[in-house]
């Protein structure tokens, strides 16, 4: 994972993460073992690693907007071209008014937008990354002095016939600083079916295998502070593993996002956070869903919200070298919790989209058919 990374980037990247023995990949750091790794994952004084702020503050903008899914465009590239142009305006009109940004954030899938069809089908309405698009966005982030985040359906040569959602952090020199992967779905989203795309979860032993330990709960440290970007909804043990590894800024890209999660999530772990939503038509069944960004501070205020389910451009300043000051990462109660979690059994193990290509499900409701008949947790 970070050979896309500069060498800059590289230099400061968090130490790596072990890997834990319990089957709970959300609480692979609260309970690991002591002295069972040889990698530093957490500092026993309850600090974290950083490097020196350019400045004290920093302004983040969240883009909120509507993107055309690619299956309704003629062709794939056509597809690709709209929404990439709306990207670009969206930027520079975020570049050129109010506050300049240091961050800019866009939703889950800003690019490719969602489509139906079977996997083969659905391969086709994905990107690369680093890939044409995000050259074209790293020109628009050199020409605003700014980091641009946004999350996208994704294919990768190193994991064929595998969909996956991930996001990326381009940096201000135009290049991919780091893309994070989804560390697991929600499940039982619909009666009926369950997400098909790949995660950390899903795969995770080979995904440690080819990536690292580091790679589980990455954290980008920049000169605006601690960055990490996840489109988990309502894990709180993920968030508190990403705080644990010295996380100040919390940039999230769930769809149908929950406000009082990013509230709650940014009180308890102590960081900033952002969430950028995606707006639907007005006559749509979504609409009511639609839109809603908003930027929180560490004890869960809100700094900028748009409530609409219009486009829109949200932005917020941040005393980012106020944060850091003095501070510690959150004391959790790991040692009073160990026997409880200790014994909890995962519903869903690891890795069970590990399996051979003509294998993995090519829908929702074969993956429901899939998360079945592992789940161990079946009624009888």
């Amino acid at each position: 994972m970070t050979g896309c990374l500069p060498e800059t980037y590289r230099m400061t990247r968090m130490t790596p993460l072990a890997r834990a023995p319990l089957k709970l990949l959300a609480l692979a750091l609260l309970f690991s073992t002591a002295g069972a790794h040889a990698a530093t994952l957490v500092e026993k004084d309850g600090s974290y690693a950083q490097v020196p702020l350019e400045k004290d503050k920093v302004v983040i903008k969240v883009v909120q907007n509507l993107t055309r899914n690619l299956q309704d465009f003629p062709t794939v590239s056509e597809g690709l071209a709209h929404n990439l142009q709306q990207m670009t305006t969206l930027t520079q009109r975020a570049c050129s008014t109010g506050k300049k940004p240091d961050f800019i954030l866009f939703n889950e899938f800003p690019l490719t937008g969602y489509s139906d069809g079977k996997r083969e089908e659905k391969l086709k309405f994905t990107i690369e990354i680093p890939g044409a698009e995000t050259d074209a966005l790293g020109k628009l982030a050199r020409e605003c002095d700014t980091y641009i985040i946004f999350g996208s359906y994704a294919r990768d040569d190193a994991w064929p016939g595998h969909i996956l959602s991930l996001n990326a952090v381009i940096g201000r020199d135009g290049k991919v600083a780091e893309k994070f992967w989804k560390t697991r779905n929600v499940k039982n989203y619909q009666p009926d079916m369950e997400i098909p795309t790949t995660t950390i979860e899903n795969v995770y032993d080979r995904y440690v295998a080819m990536y690292g330990e580091e790679a589980l709960f990455p954290v980008l440290r920049t000169e605006y502070g601690n960055i990490a970007v996840s489109t988990v909804q309502r894990d709180t043990m993920v968030y508190n593993a990403f705080a644990m590894r010295g996380v100040e800024i919390m940039f999230r890209t769930s769809t149908l996002f929950s406000k009082l999660d990013v509230m709650a999530t940014a009180s308890f772990n102590n960081f900033y956070s952002a969430m950028s939503n995606i707006t639907f038509p007005a006559d749509s069944e979504w609409a009511k869903m639609g839109g809603g960004s908003v930027i929180v501070n560490p004890k869960g205020e809100v700094l900028a919200e748009d409530p609409s389910n219009d486009e829109a451009i949200i932005e917020a300043e941040i005393d980012i070298a106020a944060l850091r000051n003095g501070r510690k990462i959150p004391p959790y109660p790991v040692d009073v919790t160990r026997p409880v979690f200790a014994q909890y059994q995962q519903a869903f193990p690891l890795n069970h989209l590990d399996v051979p290509i003509d294998q993995l499900p090519d829908n929702g409701a074969e993956m429901k058919v899939l998360m079945d008949k592992v789940s161990r947790w079946k009624t009888k």
